[in-house]
């Protein structure tokens, strides 16, 4: 189907393909792509016609090179990152319902797009795993090591970062920071609901609750995403789901895009609950700190609703996610029940990192507004 090397992903440039030195146009090739998302019969499209993909694949291929090489320059890399995690993003984003036209989805089962995202996540999912010492995670004492983790999480110390939030960040950049996170809090808890099909038992029964208090229990005036829209338009700021995409930052995208694998692959379904776990034990100290910023600029209980919301319900969430749902796992799975402590410490690594860009990307929008107001 096409002329990439399949080792590309483990082996970096294939050999006979030669990647052009320029800068590669990612927007051109993006836009290549969302054509071909809704380009009907795309996988014969493709087999008949490979010219329709040479010049996206040939990007693909720079920004694979670029995103993981050792060698590259910050500002490159975080160039073919975002590349690399938006065209996951929108493969991936098919794999819910958007309630748009279903003409949409004509492709959402193309052997082509799998081929693009499998290429994506090997690469990267192998990256990632160098940013851990897996080795030592599988002498763990799992139970051990969850409950340790789940104690140090509930109340961390404050950081730098934790101080800016709370102490001195601006009532615009409180309102870039809901643009960025409306991005996954006007789905709440999509992915989610992609695990809890099955046999059933316990620990899938405290799951569904956990969604269904994510879900409002099914009142959609209840629902956490109905809580951040009321938010978001409290502040003026535009409700429909994507809207504010492009302000996404990489490292934003690979979490929500880390979370669609886990959750599309079973064979990841204990990294994944390890990984809930963490989120559910942690979200009430990082919805606090977005709380007490609120407060401090003197925003109105609706433009703070849903964190207010999450502190009250992520403390049980927790609590249910380590004793009922974490440490059974690791008892029904003692050979991979250290996966869970993997999926722990990923979702902390690459939360820590999607949130450290966050606050980049706000100060820069800080920034910018008072360079605009100086001239």
């Amino acid at each position: 189907m096409s002329k990439l090397n399949p080792q590309l992903a483990t082996q970096g440039i294939p050999n006979g393909l030669i990647v052009e030195t320029q800068t590669p146009d990612y927007l051109r090739a993006e836009q290549q792509f969302i054509q071909l998302l809704t380009t009907e019969n795309l996988d014969q499209q493709v087999i008949s016609d490979s010219d329709i993909v040479n010049t996206f694949e040939q990007t693909l291929l720079a920004a694979l090179s670029i995103a993981y090489a050792n060698t590259s320059v910050p500002e490159t890399a975080r160039s073919a990152n975002r590349f690399l995690q938006r065209i996951l993003y929108r493969i991936n984003r098919l794999n819910l319902f958007w309630f748009d036209d279903l003409k949409h989805y004509i492709n959402e089962r193309s052997v082509y797009l799998q081929w693009v995202r499998s290429h994506i996540e090997t690469a990267w999912q192998t990256w990632e795993l160098t940013q851990l010492n897996v080795d030592q995670l599988r002498q763990l004492d799992v139970k051990q090591a969850l409950i340790e983790r789940a104690k140090a999480d509930l109340d961390p110390p404050i950081s730098d970062n934790k101080r800016y939030l709370r102490e001195e960040m601006t009532t615009a950049g409180y309102r870039h920071l809901l643009a960025i996170a409306s991005l996954d809090g006007l789905v709440e808890a999509s992915r989610l609901s992609r695990i809890l099909g099955g046999a059933s038992n316990e620990i899938q029964a405290t799951l569904i609750r956990v969604l269904l208090e994510e879900y409002g229990n099914g009142r959609f005036h209840r629902k956490h995403s109905t809580f951040f829209a009321k938010m978001m338009a409290e502040l003026d700021l535009e409700t429909q789901p994507e809207a504010y995409l492009d302000l996404v930052p990489w490292e934003v995208l690979a979490s929500i895009n880390h979370n669609f694998l886990l959750t599309e692959c079973k064979q990841h379904f204990l990294r994944y609950n390890g990984g809930l776990t963490y989120f559910e034990i942690a979200g009430p100290s990082i919805y606090t700190d977005y709380m007490l910023a609120a407060q401090r600029l003197g925003l109105s209980e609706t433009a703070m609703g849903y964190w207010e919301l999450h502190i009250r319900e992520d403390e049980r969430h927790g609590q249910w996610m380590l004793d009922e749902v974490a440490l059974p796992l690791a008892e029904k799975y003692p050979a991979q029940a250290w996966e869970l402590v993997l999926g722990y410490d990923q979702e902390k690594l690459i939360g820590d990192r999607a949130g450290a860009a966050v606050i980049q990307a706000i100060k820069a929008a800080e920034q910018s507004l008072l360079t605009e107001a100086i001239i």
